[in-house]
């Protein structure tokens, strides 16, 4: 028995490690094992010196690396109902959003703001892993939807930063409503004749797979991101076979055609702002500099009918 478990119980939490992540000075890399200094991680963007491996990031940092200056205005999201099911497994569902809201800061797994990436005004959703998963439920629809509302009134691109695990079981089948749902909020940002970009990084697998991380104009993935729908060792267990070597990281995705390119973090911004210049075939000037927003989405007029006489004149 260790002498600490004779300590009284009000000396002994000194002793106990606080739970906030920010409680050391070294991280140690999951990629190549070393141990990093974590001023010189975060100065590196959570990105090891080493072996490039990138750690995951939360959407503060996010947004601070991908916004002019760090600028941006966060769009407030709708509180869904919490807990519909009453549900309870090892501890309630209650507790554990509370639990992931004061370790995180964030009332759920996305957040959304809007700002401009090298002059150009765009929306950015960011998927937070470090709150349960960053598994999509009512909450995340919600800010899907809010996020594809508020680019077609602003006329501005949306760019999602998907990292999830998959649906939220907690909330049964109205987590996997939210697949349809957040299609319908992609297609209303296309249908306006909007950019729609997907950055994917580590992990995004499940139900955000299948739904809005891969509908975008242009897929975008961090380098090594576990890019997939079920993982490689329930696939490997389904087909007993040996899968190939990177089976479902973004460098073995590139090579099949799933994604468009890799990027490493340091090269998100520039890259980014390159393609909302191209795809708004806007070169020069701001998205900002744009006529004024409309409220509505725009819809096609109908084509008038050809008739075959005229069409011979």
């Amino acid at each position: 028995m260790s002498w600490l478990s004779n300590i009284p119980p009000g000396i002994k939490n000194i002793f106990k490690r606080q739970d906030d992540g920010s409680d050391t000075l070294w991280t140690k890399c999951p990629g190549c094992g070393e141990m990093i200094f974590q001023r010189d991680l975060e100065a590196s963007h959570q990105v090891c010196s080493s072996c490039s491996h990138h750690l995951p990031i939360d959407a503060a940092e996010r947004f601070a690396l991908i916004f002019d200056n760090g600028a941006f205005e966060e769009i407030a999201v709708p509180d869904p109902v919490q807990d519909p099911l009453k549900f309870r497994d090892e501890k309630r569902y209650t507790d554990r959003l509370k639990d992931s809201r004061r370790k995180t800061g964030q009332q759920d797994a996305m957040r959304v703001a809007a700002g401009k990436v090298e002059g150009s005004q765009a929306i950015i959703a960011v998927q937070n892993f470090r709150f349960m998963g960053g598994s999509m439920g009512m909450a995340l629809g919600e800010a899907m939807v809010r996020a594809a509302e508020e680019a077609v009134s602003r006329r501005a691109p949306l760019i999602v930063f998907a990292a999830s695990g998959g649906a939220r079981m907690q909330e049964g089948i109205l987590s996997l409503m939210q697949m349809p749902r957040t299609t319908i909020a992609v297609e209303m940002v296309k249908e306006a004749g909007l950019a729609y970009i997907v950055v994917l990084t580590h992990p995004t697998t499940g139900g955000v797979t299948a739904s809005y991380a891969m509908l975008g104009d242009v897929h975008l993935a961090e380098p090594g991101a576990l890019i997939g729908f079920a993982g490689p060792r329930v696939i490997e267990q389904t087909i007993r076979e040996k899968l190939p070597e990177g089976f479902q990281r973004s460098e073995f995705l590139v090579e099949k055609g799933m994604v468009d390119m890799v990027v490493h973090r340091a090269e998100l911004k520039p890259v980014i702002s390159k393609l909302i210049r191209t795809l708004t075939k806007n070169p020069k000037r701001s998205i900002a500099d744009e006529p004024a927003a409309i409220t509505e989405i725009p819809r096609a007029a109908p084509a008038e009918p050809i008739h075959l006489d005229k069409a011979a004149e």
